[in-house]
C-alpha cells in the first residue's frame, strides 16, 4: 500500500490532468480557434485523446460532475490522516516531569500532618510532619495520596487546611473552573466532599478562609480580581463581593493572607496588568447577571497591558468595588520578585513571604508601607529555596514551612530564621539530581532552529 503523501502526489498529478483536459482539449464556441486554426461553431469538439499512462499503485475513482465533494476538497480529504491513523501513534519522545512538584502547603497542627499540592501531577499529598528525606534517597513515600479523574483536581496552586475539621480546601490555577473540599480522611481517586464552581471568569490562584466570618477570598489572576463567596456556598452559588478595577492597583495577584486580629486582607502581585474600563463603563455588555463577578477579557482595553513592581496590598477584609487599598509595599528596596504565597504571625505582627524568581522567603514587619526592605530573609546556598511557591506558619511548633517547585521538596525552618540557613528538615518528592520542569499549563510551544532549543511559555 502506498503511503499517504504517495496517494496524495498520484491525485494531485490526476487532478491536474483534468484541468489540462477540460482547459485545453476541448475548444468553445466563444469565438476560439482550435488547433489546426480554423474557426469553431456550435457546441464542443472533441479534437483528440490518448490513454493515460499507467501507474504505479492504486488508482483514485473517477468522480462524477454531479458528486457534492469538489476536487479541492478531495485534494485536502486525500492529504489530511484519518482519525485511525493517528489515534494509536506513539510521539517520538516525550518532555515531561516525572516527580511530584511541590505549589503550595499546610499543617494540621493538631494531628500532626503535611498536605502538599502538587501542580505537575494535579494531587494531594499528605506526609508526617516529623517526615525527613535522608540523605541521599530519592524521595519519602507520602501518608496519603488524593488524585485521579474523580477528584476533579488538574493545576493545584493553592490550597487551605481548616484546623478543626481537617478539610483542604483546593484551587487549580486557570484550568478548572472549581474549588474542591476533601475531608480529612479521604484518599485515592475519590470525588471531593464538596464543590463550588467559580466560574471562568474567576481563575484562583490564592486562597484564604475566614472561618468566624465564614467567607472565602480567592485571588483570579488574569483579570486582577479578588472574589468572596461564602464558606459553605451551593455547589453553582456566585461571589457576594468582587474587589476589582483601576484604583485597586491589583496585578495578577497571587497570595491571600487574612489578618484576623485587624480584620485585614494582605495579598501579593506579580505586577502584570490587562487593563480594563472600571465597571460601571461595561455593565450593559456583561452577560452575568451578578455584579460580584469580574469583567472578562473581551472587554479589556486593546493595548493597555502594563508591567508594575510587584507589590504587597493591604484591604479592610470587606472591601468590594473599585476601592484603593490601605497601604502597599512596593519598590526596589523591598526585593519582592514575583511573590507567591504570603502568611501573617499575628503576634509577632510579621508577614512571609515566598519571593518565586528571588529563591528566598522574605520577612517584612506587617505594619510596612512603601518601598521598605525586609527585617529578615531567609536565602543561600544552603537554604536550598528553588522557586519557592507556599508558606506556612505552624505557631504550635514554631516552624515555617515552604513549597519548592523548581527542586521537589518541602523546607522545614525555625521561626525566626535568617540568612544563609539549612532547613531543619526536608520532605523531598524526586531525587536531589532532577530539577523540576517547571512546565505549567503550556500554552503553545516554538522551536529556536538557531540555538536548537524549544520554548515553552507557561
Amino acid at each position: 500500500m502506498f503511503s499517504r503523501r504517495r496517494r496524495s502526489s498520484n491525485l494531485t498529478l490526476l487532478a491536474m490532468g483534468a484541468l489540462l483536459v477540460a482547459a485545453g482539449i476541448f475548444v468553445s464556441s466563444a469565438g476560439r480557434q482550435d488547433v489546426s486554426g480554423t474557426q469553431a461553431f456550435g457546441q464542443e469538439r472533441l479534437l483528440s485523446w490518448e490513454q493515460a499512462q499507467e501507474m504505479d499503485g492504486a488508482m483514485c475513482q473517477w468522480v462524477p460532475a454531479s458528486a457534492s465533494m469538489t476536487l479541492s476538497a478531495m485534494l485536502q480529504e486525500a492529504a489530511a490522516p484519518t482519525r485511525e491513523e493517528t489515534a494509536g501513534r506513539d510521539p517520538l519522545r516525550v518532555i515531561r516531569d516525572p516527580y511530584p512538584s511541590f505549589s503550595s502547603v499546610a499543617v494540621d497542627m493538631e494531628r500532626g500532618e503535611v498536605v502538599a499540592g502538587d501542580e505537575n501531577l494535579f494531587q494531594l499529598l499528605v506526609y508526617d510532619r516529623l517526615d525527613n528525606t535522608p540523605p541521599g534517597a530519592s524521595l519519602t513515600e507520602p501518608k496519603r495520596i488524593i488524585a485521579g479523574d474523580q477528584t476533579g483536581l488538574e493545576f493545584v496552586c493553592g490550597l487551605h487546611l481548616d484546623q478543626t475539621t481537617g478539610d483542604v480546601y483546593v484551587i487549580n490555577a486557570d484550568t478548572a473552573a472549581q474549588m474542591q473540599v476533601f475531608g480529612r480522611t479521604q484518599e485515592g481517586n475519590v470525588p471531593p466532599s464538596r464543590i463550588m464552581n467559580t466560574g471562568h471568569e474567576i481563575r484562583g490562584r490564592g486562597i484564604a478562609v475566614d472561618h468566624e466570618n465564614q467567607e472565602i477570598f480567592i485571588a483570579s489572576q488574569h483579570n486582577a480580581a479578588l472574589a468572596v463567596f461564602r464558606q459553605f456556598a451551593g455547589e453553582d452559588e456566585g461571589p457576594i463581593r468582587l474587589l476589582q478595577g483601576s484604583r485597586t492597583r491589583l496585578a495578577n495577584p497571587q497570595g491571600i493572607a487574612f489578618d484576623k486580629s485587624n480584620d485585614l486582607l494582605f495579598v501579593t502581585n506579580h505586577g502584570q496588568v490587562s487593563s480594563r474600563p472600571d465597571r460601571t463603563d461595561v455593565e450593559d455588555r456583561l452577560e452575568s447577571k451578578n455584579p460580584n463577578v469580574p469583567l472578562p477579557r473581551r472587554v479589556a482595553v486593546s493595548g493597555s497591558g502594563r508591567f508594575e513592581q510587584p507589590s504587597i496590598n493591604v484591604y479592610p477584609r470587606t472591601a468590594s468595588g473599585n476601592t484603593a487599598p490601605l497601604r502597599v509595599i512596593q519598590g526596589p528596596k523591598t526585593q519582592l520578585n514575583w511573590p507567591a504565597g504570603i502568611v501573617i504571625d499575628e503576634q509577632k505582627r510579621e508577614l512571609f513571604v515566598a519571593n518565586d524568581t528571588g529563591n528566598a522567603v522574605l520577612v517584612f514587619s506587617a505594619n510596612a508601607s512603601g518601598d521598605v526592605a525586609p527585617i529578615r530573609v531567609i536565602q543561600g546556598p544552603d537554604a536550598d529555596l528553588d522557586a519557592p511557591g507556599g508558606v506556612f506558619l505552624d505557631t504550635k511548633n514554631k516552624e515555617l514551612w515552604v513549597s519548592n517547585y523548581g527542586n521537589h521538596s518541602l523546607n522545614v525552618y525555625p521561626i525566626d530564621a535568617n540568612g544563609n540557613v539549612a532547613p531543619l528538615r526536608r520532605i523531598r518528592s524526586g531525587p536531589t539530581t532532577s530539577r523540576a520542569l517547571m512546565i505549567g499549563n503550556p500554552g503553545a510551544v516554538a522551536y529556536d532552529s538557531k540555538r536548537e532549543e524549544i520554548l515553552v511559555p507557561n
